[in-house]
């Protein structure tokens, strides 16, 4: 029985093609939707719809449909055409026409709102722990080869002295910084929907704030308008946040396949870590490196999808808005998984460090050199041009010398590393008291 059943029979290739991925999408709704239905319950009983008995049966069924679900045991098949269709048809089967009565005050349009803000939520907090965990080895890392030189490079070309703690500590921060765009991603999702139904609310004194409470979330989005149209755009923050972090994982994938190449040597990683070749012997492949720059790009298409669905709709619901769902979906399976293998990666990749040093020739010093002439009183330009006219003449120093040299905050010599050490305990503890606070309101609701 479909939801806008009114007693005909539609076109089987129609119904396949509106249908589309839902049905396989929605299996990761299942439990966001089973929790959405026992706060919506139990704001109807509030309000008098349904009776303390209606509501415990309600409750009971939808608690074996969760566990049902956890088993294995809770499958949406084509025919079903989403998760809302087959949890309804599922109460109704056992349960009759008080099976019926749980889509009182509501619309699919509000029930996939608040299965995809629970569903957000939950998916940023988990790549929020994997970041943080990411940003926890590059610190370790970047401590470890805090003075250990490596050549600075400007258009690719040598230019400067600096340590590879430096190198290290750039994404560290980068990093960093993609958080604040996850918390606000988080906090613009942290709106409850439920009960803008298809767009402009429903004639019944519903009450939006027990259901935005019972879930969890912060607060209520209020414009039951707003509510639908914000379909997609709350999506693409979230995505949005995840190219960021991609972008990040891109450029430290690029640079540790091209240092870890035999013409540079800096890096190696160890044997479980690089797959072989099909045809030479002797391969082995930086793949999952290759793998993260790709996908990179994926997410970033899956963005660019989303935000080209939505940006001219006109509104109110949409059936445009069901595309969102898969390229949002996709891009937080691919930004976890590449946020975890960088994990596994900074942690067992070696270093060479005979080899960074040695790629610290003397023209690296020349800049250094310019400026020892302008501490002598040489206006810069000159000594810029003096050392220029002889940069073949360019005697090394001692680069660990000349890392410690550079000790204003932020240089190779000053990383400052604690402040990078505090940002990570601060988000660890935000992620920490989200997840509790989200996880204890959801008991709250189960032991109604």
């Amino acid at each position: 029985m479909k939801l806008w059943d009114k007693g005909y029979e539609l076109n089987e290739e129609v119904e396949r093609f509106t249908v589309g991925e839902d049905y396989i999408l929605d299996r990761e709704l299942v439990k966001a939707d089973v929790l959405g239905n026992i706060a919506h319950a139990y704001m109807l009983k509030k309000i008098g719809i349904l009776t303390e008995d209606e509501f415990g049966k309600l409750k009971e069924v939808l608690i074996e449909i969760l566990e049902r679900y956890k088993g294995g045991d809770f499958e949406i098949e084509v025919e079903d055409e989403d998760v809302h269709t087959k949890v309804e048809n599922y109460l109704t089967e056992r349960l009759g026409d008080l099976g019926k009565k749980i889509h009182t005050a509501r619309s699919r349009n509000d029930q996939v709102l608040v299965d995809i803000r629970l569903y957000v939520k939950e998916r940023l907090l988990g790549i929020s722990e994997d970041v943080i965990d990411l940003c926890e080895t590059l610190l370790s890392f970047a401590r470890m080869y805090e003075k250990t030189p490596m050549c600075g490079r400007t258009h690719f070309q040598k230019a400067m002295p600096s340590s590879l703690g430096l190198w290290a500590g750039a994404f560290l921060e980068s990093l960093l910084d993609d958080m604040e765009l996850i918390r606000v991603a988080y906090e613009l999702n942290d709106q409850c929907p439920l009960g803008s139904a298809a767009s402009y609310g429903v004639p019944i004194p519903i009450d939006r704030e027990l259901t935005s409470e019972l879930l969890g979330f912060s607060r209520v989005q209020n414009n039951v308008l707003y509510a639908n149209n914000s379909r997609g755009k709350m999506e693409s923050i979230a995505v949005f946040a995840l190219t960021q972090i991609m972008l990040d994982l891109s450029k430290l994938s690029n640079e540790i396949i091209i240092f870890s190449a035999p013409e540079f040597g800096y890096f190696s990683l160890p044997e479980e870590m690089a797959l072989g070749s099909s045809i030479m012997p002797q391969k082995k492949n930086p793949c999952e490196l290759e793998l993260v720059r790709a996908k990179a790009s994926s997410v970033m298409a899956h963005l660019f999808q989303i935000t080209s669905i939505i940006k001219a709709l006109p509104s109110g619901y949409n059936r445009d808005f069901q595309e969102t769902k898969g390229p949002m979906m996709r891009a937080f399976d691919a930004a976890q998984a590449s946020v975890r293998i960088m994990n596994l990666v900074m942690k067992g990749i070696k270093v060479d460090e005979e080899k960074l040093k040695g790629g610290i020739t003397p023209e690296v010093f020349a800049a250094d050199k310019a400026l020892r002439l302008a501490l002598e009183g040489v206006p810069f330009r000159d000594a810029y041009r003096k050392v220029a006219a002889e940069v073949e003449s360019v005697e090394a120093m001692d680069p660990v010398r000349s890392i410690g040299e550079r000790s204003h905050i932020g240089a190779p010599g000053n990383l400052r590393l604690e402040l990078s050490e505090n940002r990570i305990s601060m988000w660890r503890e935000w992620a920490r008291s989200e997840r509790n606070r989200f996880e204890e309101a959801l008991k709250r609701l189960m032991d109604l």
